[in-house]
């Protein structure tokens, strides 16, 4: 009974380390006030697709798509430098854009809680084709 107890014990403290070096959420809400204030230490972080980025984007964001993003780094500026906000359509692409981010040495990193799914959705601005009046 003890060595169950030592071993969830130890699974715990693994899992809880592995959730301590994600990246943090950030709320729709809180990106938008960021945006309204005009934060210059904010860059926002589109790794979907060219294409759906064409299709509707959060205003100000530049778009990387994921797999290309270890070839284009350098647009990012030096690591360290702002806070990166990362976003794709539902999560996926965001995780692996994050892993790569955090490898080359970014640190001041946030993933959009919803992605561009919940931005849309919520009826927040965004520019492109799919933009609401």
């Amino acid at each position: 009974m003890r060595f169950l107890a030592l071993l969830v014990i130890l699974a715990s403290a693994f899992v809880g380390a592995a959730w301590a070096e994600d990246p943090p959420y950030i709320e729709p809400q809180a990106l938008s006030e960021r945006m309204e204030s005009g934060d210059t230490e904010l860059l926002v972080l589109d790794v979907r697709s060219t294409a759906e980025f064409d299709e509707g984007h959060i205003p100000g964001a530049i778009n990387i798509p994921y797999d290309a993003l270890g070839a284009r780094l350098a647009e990012l500026g030096p690591a360290g430098e702002r806070d990166v906000v990362v976003y794709c359509r539902s999560g996926r692409r965001s995780a692996i854009a994050l892993e790569a981010l955090k490898g080359a040495g970014f640190s001041r990193l946030f993933h959009l809680e919803g992605d561009y799914l919940r931005w849309s959705e919520e009826g927040r601005s965004v520019v492109g084709p799919s933009a609401r009046p």
